[in-house]
């Protein structure tokens, strides 16, 4: 099964997150591509995504899922105990995405902004799509 996580290359928050489902994520099937990268722009025209997208994308064969239900998503997927996270799907989505929008909305004031995307160590370099 493929997953694919696009995000924002230049977002600290952003950048944790991926460090965070790389550790916990020891099966790999987690493959990961910034929505500035030359393969994350591929694949917001193949699925047809917005220039201005502004959520963690989960892409998983084929479908695609945005802010919260592609962060209950991937959570799914990693070790126990965050795997329970999925739980919070039960929650509506216009209440969990307006939690999710608000944190978006300021994660660059809350976390920081690079001027560049992350490099991956070595390790992880096979993981990252572009």
């Amino acid at each position: 099964m493929a997953y694919i996580v696009l995000f924002d290359g230049v977002c600290n928050l952003c950048n944790q997150s991926v460090q965070f489902i790389i550790k916990r994520d020891p099966e790999r099937k987690f493959k990961f591509a910034s929505l500035q990268s030359s393969t994350g722009e591929h694949l917001k025209e193949k699925y047809h995504l917005s220039n201005n997208i502004d959520s963690i994308v989960l892409i998983k064969d084929d479908q695609v899922f945005y802010q919260s239900t592609a962060a209950l998503k991937i959570s799914k997927e990693l070790i126990k105990p965050y795997a329970f996270l999925y739980a919070a799907i039960v929650i509506p989505r216009p209440i969990r995405n307006k939690i999710y929008e608000w944190i978006a909305a300021n994660r660059y004031k809350w976390f920081g902004k690079r001027d560049t995307c992350m490099l991956p160590n070595p390790k992880d370099k096979e993981r990252f799509l572009d």
